[in-house]
């Protein structure tokens, strides 16, 4: 015959791999977090500079100007989104270490906790699912920064070749 406290472990053991699963896009969440703040310090440095005399004189720097400009609302999107899948991600850990809790308190005692492991379960999945369509939300709008900033790299590129053309022997 099977033993008990093993079924427990067992049960207890099954929201650990959603927790992990977590663990790992909170990891990766919060380094997007990072890049996020970091390219907001990065343009804000480049923008001060464009806005002073030597940045003035800077091939299409009102267009860069532009360009930042148009960037930084939907990095500040993109932070609300990663700010808010973190949330989502951590209340899935606390749902889910709740659950693995709850089945071993039932386990070790006669408390009886009905369904209320398998509705915290469900619900911390729920985040799980939640946060990761927040992170879906968050790499479109970083795609669409970067295939913008892509195109003004490209107008700025056929501006130097032109120049090299005129410059030519």
């Amino acid at each position: 015959m099977a033993d008990p406290a093993l079924g427990v472990l067992t049960a207890m053991i099954t929201p650990a791999v959603l927790i992990s699963g977590a663990g790992t896009l909170l990891l990766s969440t919060s380094n997007r977090l990072g890049r996020s703040t970091d390219r907001v310090r990065t343009l804000t440095t480049r923008f001060k500079l464009l806005m002073g005399p030597q940045g003035q004189a800077e091939p299409l720097a009102a267009e860069e100007k532009r360009l930042i400009l148009e960037q930084l609302p939907r990095l500040t999107r993109r932070t609300r989104y990663l700010h808010r899948a973190m949330q989502a991600f951590y209340l899935s850990v606390a749902l889910l270490v709740g659950t693995s809790i709850l089945i071993g308190a039932q386990g070790l005692s006669t408390l009886s906790t009905g369904a209320l492991p398998v509705i915290l379960s469900v619900v911390g999945a729920s985040m799980l699912a939640y946060g990761a369509l927040l992170l879906s939300f968050e790499s479109t709008l970083s795609s669409q920064t970067t295939r913008r900033e892509m195109r003004f790299l490209e107008e700025l590129g056929q501006h130097y070749a032109e120049q090299v053309k005129g410059e030519g022997p």
